[in-house]
């Protein structure tokens, strides 16, 4: 048992005392699994919600009532739409009459070739009905599929800090249900859209309200974490993103739909807002606040529930108030506090640039599933399979090396890989592939490690601050990472070395961070100011 300093009692050593990973902590991080397997479902659906199949033009128009009727359907195809290069069917092209004498093989030069006259015909084997083939989002519109990912993740940007900062003012316990709600209501009014312009707007607020179950789900679970067990848990809530991206997989072989994927992959929010109500607020934010007698009532609870029922008679309201020591008045902290005095400024400033490079290469890989050679279901599922083994092996050497130098190697040896992929040719995919896994992998890694790494960095009273404030700038990343791909018609290899250099700098930026292995969390700023 550990010696607690003259009569003052830590808040970490308090929850030391009644157990800080016990049956109460399993249970909290089961219901919010309940939600949280929900978030890698949206955030990745538009792998196959906006798959684009395979399409020509509509050739209905070019009927004459003469030989045409009478042609084979692949006779019909030879004489009205040009081939490419490569002897496919052109996509977005087609002849303004059709070209009998190409039948007997001759190939006139001049035949005038227009933009498709009367919309496309999609090849529905693999998907019934996509994004793409609901509002024929192809050839000249190509770009509204790609944004339809990125206004998403601009409602991620804006919900991260909104609720970063009402869940310091009113609660995580509170927010997390308001959340949960408007996730599902914004989620099932996307799907029953009647328009392009509906869609994407609902998916903004989806976005908006998932940013709120992902950023307050991290820090209740974080705050209810004694220190040793802290890497524990930070690497077991992150495993249910990995749970959520083998139910992608899973849901989307067998439902082809686009609408009723959508709804499918939102369902366990109903199970989140019934057992919603067994989820403890966090004693730590009712403590910041002053409010010494409720977070007393959820630390008997959780004594209760790990057993450590006789710890209790030591801890009153009052010993607690005094665990949560400096008197900080009723100072409201708001995210400009994270850059006012210099040592937190220069956490905010590089752990910002981290997260940046962080969530744009995550994506950058993750978005980008096809150019692969395999179909996206097994990719999706060869993605997610990695991760499992990735995280364990993030847990062994958290401990062992520590934050910093795990966050930096992850970081550069997934620019290694990126930059290995773009010397590798297209039809080696076999290698491709497990460069790229290996390459995702890393970034999966240096993912783990930072959500981890940005709640030990900040102090308990900005803390939610601070987790709004790098995953905005994180979400930033995010909504730029999908358009990069639209730079291969600049130069081919473009948007692979962006991401490279991306990924090898912000390794570089993680070495100005301090470690935080093994250290207590800090409760005010003045802990960061003065050296520990």
């Amino acid at each position: 048992r550990k010696t607690v300093p003259s009569n003052k009692m830590k808040f970490d050593n308090v929850l030391s005392e009644i157990n800080g990973f016990g049956k109460f902590q399993v249970k909290l991080f089961l219901i919010q699994m309940l939600s949280r397997i929900t978030l890698p479902c949206h955030f990745l659906l538009n792998n196959f919600m906006g798959a684009v199949p395979p399409h020509h033009c509509n050739i209905s128009t070019l009927e004459d009532g003469g030989i045409f009727g009478n042609l084979t359907p692949h006779q019909k195809l030879l004489v009205s739409i040009p081939t490419e290069q490569d002897g496919t069917l052109s996509s977005c092209q087609m002849f303004a009459k059709p070209q009998y004498e190409y039948l007997s093989g001759n190939r006139s030069e001049e035949a005038s070739i227009v933009e498709c006259q009367s919309g496309w015909v999609y090849d529905n084997s693999t998907f019934k009905s996509t994004l793409v083939t609901e509002w024929d989002l192809v050839c000249s519109r190509k770009g509204m599929n790609k944004a339809t990912a990125t206004i998403f993740f601009i409602g991620v940007m804006i919900g991260a800090p909104l609720f970063g900062f009402l869940s310091d003012r009113f609660g995580r316990r509170r927010l997390l249900l308001a959340a949960y709600i408007s996730s599902l209501t914004f989620a099932v009014l996307s799907a029953f859209s009647t328009s392009y312009v509906m869609f994407t707007i609902m998916r903004l607020f989806t976005g908006m309200s998932l940013a709120g179950i992902s950023i307050i789900a991290i820090a209740l679970n974080v705050e209810w974490c004694s220190i040793e067990r802290r890497t524990f848990s930070g690497v077991i809530i992150s495993l249910d993103w990995t749970l959520g991206n083998w139910l992608l997989a899973g849901i989307a072989f067998f439902v082809r739909d686009w609408r009723i994927l959508l709804v499918v992959v939102t369902l366990p929010l109903i199970l989140a807002i019934f057992a919603w109500r067994w989820l403890p607020e966090s004693a730590r934010w009712l403590l910041a606040k002053k409010n010494a007698e409720a977070a007393h009532h959820y630390i008997a609870k959780c004594a209760e529930t790990n057993n450590r029922s006789k710890c209790i008679a030591t801890i009153t309201p009052k010993t607690l108030l005094e665990s949560a020591e400096v008197d900080t008045g009723d100072k409201k902290y708001t995210v400009v506090d994270l850059f006012r005095t210099p040592n937190i400024r220069k956490v905010a400033i590089c752990s910002g640039i981290v997260w940046f490079g962080v969530a744009f290469t995550y994506y950058g890989i993750s978005l980008n599933i096809t150019g692969f050679g395999l179909n996206p279901f097994l990719t999706q599922f060869i993605f997610a399979s990695i991760e499992m083994p990735m995280k364990i092996g993030v847990y062994f050497s958290l401990e062992k090396i520590g934050r910093r130098r795990c966050e930096m190697a992850a970081l550069l040896s997934a620019g290694i890989c990126l930059f290995i992929n773009i010397f590798v040719s297209k039809d080696k995919w076999i290698i491709r592939t497990i460069v790229a896994v290996l390459g995702k992998s890393m970034s999966e890694a240096s993912f783990t490690i930072m959500y981890l790494y940005t709640t030990e960095l900040y102090p308990t009273v900005v803390r939610q601050n601070g987790l709004g404030y790098t995953s905005f700038v994180a979400r930033l990343g995010v909504s730029i990472s999908p358009l990069i791909m639209l730079l291969e018609d600049v130069w081919q290899f473009l948007p692979a070395a962006t991401y490279c250099a991306v990924a090898v700098s912000s390794g570089l930026a993680a070495s100005l961070l301090p470690e935080t292995l093994n250290t207590e969390l800090p409760e005010f700023i003045e802990d960061i100011e003065k050296p520990r």
